[in-house]
């Protein structure tokens, strides 16, 4: 029995002993891989991981020199109004949530103005201060646009295709754009090859697909988040923690756990769950 399936068999007895509302498990350590289901093998929605997709996508575009992520957005949005501060906002900042612009989620934020990416650059930035936010996402997303046009069209050739995802679908606001922060649906063995490139340094079976930099800078460059165990730094779209891992957190349980040698993918119904799981899985890994 290989290591994978030794870590695969403990998260399982532990899901099913805590109660823990897994969907589908997936455990790579080095080329060896594992895989449980609890629930029929359906598309789900990622939830959060789909701001690492966002990060990705960024990274190809500046990779092509089609943006800098450390230009002001405001740059590519000319006839934008922006509040005060806001014209040092870069898309680095939006991405790491660290725009200082203050908007929080809502179950109708998509709908709740015109233009949500016009409504969260006309408020105050205070500065490099944390502040997570889809909005800050979906602007990211509203800029990168500007210069690649639909987010999907332009990562189905670069990214999906490649990796062997077809039919991506991403939910999309009334004026068209990706909500971004959210709204993508896949299998987890679909979300474990996100992981498992993020893992490789942006390399899929021997080809490269996303610069390194922008990997790395997925779990590097942190930016004081809060205090909670797990949530205290942020980076591009990656959570520093537990212990020496970090991860990919979307709601409800849709995660991607990086530690040493091994990815450990999950995806679940259990929005309280996710940590005390995701520590688990840290400390098996560990051990």
């Amino acid at each position: 029995m290989t290591r994978a399936h030794q870590i695969r068999d403990r998260l399982v007895d532990h899901a099913d002993a805590s109660g823990f509302g897994a969907h589908g498990l997936h455990v790579r350590v080095g080329d060896d891989v594992a895989e449980h289901r609890w629930t029929p093998d359906v598309r789900e929605e990622i939830h959060s991981v789909a701001k690492g997709v966002c990060v990705l996508a960024a990274g190809l575009a500046a990779d092509e020199g089609l943006i800098s992520l450390d230009a002001p957005a405001a740059v590519y949005l000319p006839d934008f109004t922006l509040g005060d501060g806001v014209d040092e906002v870069t898309l680095r900042h939006l991405l790491s949530m660290s725009s200082g612009i203050d908007l929080p989620w809502s179950e109708t934020l998509m709908t709740d103005w015109p233009d949500l990416a016009r409504e969260f650059l006309s408020r105050p930035s205070r500065g490099r201060v944390f502040q997570y936010s889809n909005a800050s996402t979906y602007t990211a997303m509203t800029v990168l646009a500007t210069r690649v046009g639909d987010i999907v069209d332009f990562l189905r050739p670069r990214l999906f295709e490649p990796l062997g995802i077809g039919d991506v679908e991403w939910e999309r606001c009334p004026r068209g754009r990706i909500v971004a922060g959210s709204g993508i649906a896949l299998r987890t063995e679909e979300l474990s090859r996100l992981g498992r490139l993020v893992h490789d340094r942006g390399e899929w079976e021997g080809r490269r697909l996303v610069p390194a930099s922008v990997i790395d800078a997925m779990h590097s460059d942190w930016v004081v988040a809060g205090a909670n165990p797990a949530y205290e730094r942020y980076a591009l779209a990656g959570w520093d923690g537990p212990g020496t891992a970090w991860r990919l957190h979307g709601a409800y349980g849709q995660l991607l756990i990086f530690c040493d040698d091994a990815v450990v993918t999950i995806t679940a119904d259990d929005h309280f769950g996710a940590d005390a799981m995701s520590a688990f899985v840290v400390d098996t890994l560990r051990a």
